[in-house]
């Protein structure tokens, strides 16, 4: 089938917010902002050289209500307008479109995809085949034989079976799916209490929404009284999740065909907003450079026209899968002659002590990237080069200290390499530091998340290599032709990632001193906090845990005589029933379902005058460090080095502070007797010792010297504990009879006014 046989149809709405989003919010020298248009032309024309193609439209969305909004009001109610930024850039977003030559589509009281799935179902039944550029879920119903989704973000295509494969249902029964679950991003209601799994359950079972709904008293449980209850709003769903495929368009699917492009309009147009790169690639003279205007986020220092910027987020991708000896050697070269390069470890778990290598990745440029299959062991599988040569190789550049590196949470890859005998050094470039340290709130720092935010770039998931759930695998099982893009891909895009991350820190030189003198070095800190591990004694934890189930077990005996007979202590439901039915104890509150709730604060104020919720207190509080502490963390005593092995995280709380968790060491009991007991078990091997070590209120004190408020720098001045002198305050109360627990409610409220205590707050 020659490419005149083919219709390609972009869903320009779904370009336009990606190229939004996903860039920072650079402006000409006049304010005016581009990113959008930028983005957007960028897409298309590596769109345009990829497909080459002669038939195509780029549709979007007209303004104003469509059909959906007159079948139910609040259909996308919740979203909010477009952002001024965006909608300053339609206009020339479909200038630039008309002037690649592009046919354009936006047709009033429907939708974009409505305009798509007419076109597609035209070209299908004139014979051609026809490829959809999106990334909406929703256009999935429309994927046939000879109708394709394609998601650019991801160089991923969806055909029948990938759709069966990613929803579990066929294309033809995607509408009903949709109508079952709902869609929260276009508020398309559902059916409450039914979702994914239970969607694909009915419809392997009915096939349809309407044998379901003919079969709907057959259904049991609350899903069952859901379905029945929600009829008439399911049907509405299925409406509003239909794409339309009767639109009255003005050209056929035939009369869409490329034109050359219009320089002129694209040269007036690339002038006006300062797009010199795009202006030299049309070969037309460039506006002289201009200071760009003040850019409102910290993450956003690259100009528009950048020509440096554009070429990393549209470099084609040449990913290798290493499996011989000349291949190797090649890469090899290419790697020991980068000014530094990026690299990932892919590992059989998550375990950082235990875990063994399965392959590692590499890139030397944005675009080129290899994957090293080494421990592959699934059925099938072909020749791998042996691990232990490959990483006796590689070792030398990867301990070259001189030899800078570019990681993504390089802690975890550190601890994956002393695994086997590799010394990390020179891991000079760490993408989640960079991003956090650029702008801690501007995303999460996750790799996936800063490809999406900084690059535009929605990466394979490990969940679509490996399964999810209970049917996950471990990397070693995954084929190594599924595993080699998904692998190289990891080290490109954080290569990319630092490309232009790291010159947005450069142009921030206390930014950069903070990255390059307290993030980087501290990560090794950690790194070696969390390999050395923590010491507990195993033996009095579970002496502590026998005392504590003891004490439990009293409790519940007398629990049962104050409650007349026996009863769960453990079961909301029957606690419900002896104090509120048989005790006859007031009601304080009700749960949403209506029934007298036995929340912690009710009963806090129940004991005030009752004993059995006094003792159920004690029983729950009892209960919780027993199975959160006493057993836990004796369950977490790692096997090969006898100690507790935390993580800790640099890049999640905005304020700076490090987090801990598995287990989460940060948050050990203090407030009970019997919590602070735990923290006995936290103890030092033979000739050394524990010692504390913590700044003064170091943060108040800062506090105090930028508000100059006369209360805190008296209190210091006067050497007093700024949360006593607070909580004497808040109490009315003597400084010397403020108790721990209004000092605790004291440094609440002083920290949180510091850090932006919200308005509940």
């Amino acid at each position: 089938m020659s490419d005149a046989d083919c219709l390609y149809l972009v869903d320009g709405s779904s370009y336009l917010y990606r190229a939004f989003h996903a860039l920072p919010p650079f402006s000409n020298s006049r304010g005016q902002p581009t990113n959008a248009v930028f983005g957007v032309v960028n897409m298309l024309q590596k769109f345009l050289r990829d497909t080459r193609p002669t038939h195509i439209a780029v549709v979007f969305d007209a303004p104003g209500r469509t059909f959906r909004d007159d079948l139910f009001e609040a259909y996308k109610a919740h979203r909010p307008p477009m952002p001024d930024d965006l909608r300053s850039q339609v206009a020339p977003v479909l200038q630039a479109v008309e002037g690649l030559g592009l046919p354009l589509l936006r047709i009033e009281g429907v939708e974009a995809d409505d305009v798509i799935g007419t076109l597609a179902r035209r070209a299908e039944k004139a014979g051609m085949r026809v490829v959809i550029s999106t990334g909406d879920k929703d256009m999935a119903q429309l994927v046939n034989e000879r109708i394709t989704l394609v998601n650019t973000m991801t160089g991923t295509a969806l055909d029948t079976e990938g759709v069966r494969t990613k929803f579990e249902v066929d294309p033809d029964q995607i509408v009903d799916y949709l109508a079952l679950i709902g869609d929260s991003s276009d508020n398309i209601p559902g059916v409450p209490k039914v979702g994914p799994k239970t969607a694909v359950k009915w419809l392997a079972k009915f096939r349809s929404v309407d044998a379901i709904v003919a079969h709907a008293d057959e259904i049991e449980g609350k899903v069952g009284e859901s379905l029945r209850e929600n009829l008439a709003q399911l049907d509405l769903s299925r409406r509003l999740a239909t794409i339309r495929c009767d639109v009255d368009l003005p050209m056929t699917p035939a009369e869409l065909q490329l034109r050359a492009p219009d320089v002129s309009a694209l040269t007036t147009l690339y002038r006006e907003l300062e797009f010199r790169g795009l202006l030299r690639e049309l070969g037309a003279e460039a506006p002289e450079p201009v200071a760009t205007a003040a850019i409102e986020a910290p993450a956003a220092h690259a100009s528009s026209e950048d020509p440096a910027r554009a070429a990393i987020l549209a470099a084609p991708r040449q990913y290798d899968t290493i499996l011989d000896e000349a291949t190797l050697a090649a890469w090899l070269e290419r790697l020991a002659a980068a000014t530094h390069f990026a690299f990932d470890t892919e590992t059989t778990s998550l375990d950082y002590i235990t875990a063994e290598i399965v392959g590692v990745s590499f890139a030397t440029a944005p675009g080129l990237a290899a994957y090293i299959p080494l421990a592959h062991r699934y059925p099938g599988a072909p020749d791998q080069l042996d691990r232990a040569t490959v990483l006796g190789r590689l070792k030398p550049l990867l301990e070259d200290a001189a030899r800078a590196k570019v990681c993504q949470h390089g802690k975890f890859d550190t601890h994956i390499l002393a695994n086997a005998g590799i010394a990390l050094a020179g891991a000079r470039y760490d993408t989640m530091l960079e991003s956090y340290v650029l702008n801690s709130v501007a995303t999460r720092h996750d790799m996936d998340s800063l490809a999406q935010h900084y690059l535009g770039v929605e990466t394979i998931k490990y969940e679509a290599v490996a399964g999810k759930g209970a049917k996950q695998i471990s990397f070693d099982q995954v084929p190594i032709e599924t595993a080699g893009p998904y692998a190289a891909e990891d080290a490109d895009v954080t290569l990319r990632l630092h490309e232009v991350l790291h010159p947005q820190l450069q142009a921030e030189p206390k930014l950069l001193t903070l990255y390059e003198t307290l993030e980087q070095p501290v990560a090794g800190v950690l790194a070696r906090m969390e390999r050395t591990g923590v010491l507990v004694d195993p033996s009095f934890l579970r002496s502590l845990g026998n005392e504590f189930g003891t004490r439990l077990i009293q409790l519940e005996r007398e629990a049962h005589a104050l409650a007349g007979s026996p009863f769960n202590l453990d079961s909301p439901k029957q606690l419900q029933q002896i104090l509120f039915e048989k005790l006859a104890i007031p009601v304080i509150r009700r749960t949403p379902t209506g029934q007298p709730s036995t929340a912690e604060d009710v009963l806090e104020e129940l004991a005030a005058t009752q004993p059995l919720p006094k003792l159920i207190l004690e029983y729950r509080g009892l209960a919780k460090l027993r199975g959160t502490y006493t057993e836990a963390l004796a369950a977490q005593v790692h096997p090969k080095t006898g100690r507790i092995h935390t993580s800790y995280h640099q890049a999640v709380a905005a304020t700076g502070r490090l987090s801990s968790s598995d287990p989460n060491l940060q948050n050990i009991p203090i407030r009970t007797p019997e919590g602070r007991r735990i923290r006995q078990a936290f103890i030092a091997p033979p000739d050394h010792l524990i010692m504390a070590a913590d700044y003064s209120q170091i943060e108040l004190r800062i506090m105090a010297h930028l508000s100059g408020d006369e209360g805190l720098l008296r209190a210091f001045a006067e050497g007093r504990d700024v949360h006593e002198a607070t909580a004497a305050e808040m109490f009315a109360v003597d400084p010397t009879a403020v108790t721990g627990d209004q000092r605790r409610a004291a440094k609440a409220i002083n920290f949180g006014l510091m850090y932006g205590m919200s308005a509940f707050g």
